[in-house]
Order: structure tokens, then C-alpha cells, then sequence
């Protein structure tokens, strides 16, 4: 699977820290930083919505799909 998280792309877009979305969302700031490294198996719906809330903006701007690269496939 070669699914990407621009997570980070979109904090720095909103000039928002991890902190602030992390306390806004109601997760931890490791468990935001695993899921901006890729590091996660999933993501409930209700957190992707609850991050999209806050940076105003679709799933699609913080998950996207690329061609190969490998992963659980």
C-alpha cells in the first residue's frame, strides 16, 4: 500500500502546531506524530473528520495515494 499523509503539509498550509491539533482532536501528540510519520495501520473516521474540522480542509488534502512503493500490499 503507498498510501502518503500530508499531514504535515497542511499543519504548516494553516501555520497550526501539532500541540493545538492534537488537544483540538483529543489525541495524544505521539500518537498524532505516528500518524503524520505514517506509522499507523488506520485512522477512525471520526478523528480524520475531527482534523479536517479543524484545518478546514478534505480527507483527500491530508491522504493521498500513490503508485507502488511498497508497504502491506
Amino acid at each position: 500500500m503507498a498510501i502518503i499523509i500530508n499531514l504535515d503539509v497542511m499543519l504548516a498550509k494553516r501555520k497550526l502546531k501539532s500541540k493545538e491539533l492534537s488537544s483540538y482532536v483529543g489525541i495524544t501528540e505521539q500518537n498524532l506524530s505516528l500518524l503524520k510519520s505514517g506509522k499507523v495501520r488506520g485512522i477512525r473516521f471520526s478523528t480524520l473528520d475531527k482534523i479536517c474540522e479543524r484545518l478546514g480542509c478534505q480527507p483527500g488534502d491530508i491522504l493521498e495515494w500513490r503508485e507502488g512503493g511498497g508497504g502491506d500490499g
